[in-house]
């Protein structure tokens, strides 16, 4: 993702998430971390952009700060592919764990999350400006060329 994006990806952000929409600065300096802690990528069809997701490394750990799809392109692998982008550039730099929070209404986000790996660690109670709960989930990366995941 660049600062060309962001008229597009703001859009989508103040469209999936009303409530609690990253401002325009916010997702400035979020890029304005890129590449040394931040990893944010955008999803095309077309010319268009139809998704983006962040990432945020330091050190052994990884969050996972954001991931939004354009309601049209749901379901249709564009969030998995982005994941996957995300988790890539995690294992990259050395991160050993990707921790990530998640609407406790946003179930088809929850079972992504799970088939990914993510597993549920505990609640953040009122954690988004609605007041709705946030579940905070972790994923315990693979070392490289063994298959066995880290302790």
């Amino acid at each position: 993702m660049t600062v060309d994006d962001l008229p597009a990806v703001m859009e989508i952000e103040r469209t999936t998430f009303p409530a609690d929409a990253w401002s325009e600065s916010m997702m400035r300096g979020e890029l304005n971390d890129q590449p040394r802690t931040r990893h944010y990528v955008v999803a095309c069809v077309g010319d268009a952009i139809v998704g983006y997701a962040g990432l945020a490394a330091a050190a052994d750990q990884a969050d996972i700060q954001t991931i939004a799809v354009l309601a049209g392109h749901r379901r249709s692998g564009v969030g998995a592919a982005m994941m996957s982008a995300l988790l890539a550039e995690a294992a990259r730099r050395g991160a050993e764990t990707v921790f990530l929070e998640v609407r406790s209404d946003n179930e088809p986000a929850q079972a992504m999350y799970e088939r990914f790996g993510f597993e549920r660690l505990g609640v953040r109670r009122r954690y988004y400006e609605d007041g709705t709960d946030a579940i905070t989930m972790l994923k315990k990366l693979e070392r490289e060329g063994t298959g066995h995941e880290r302790s």
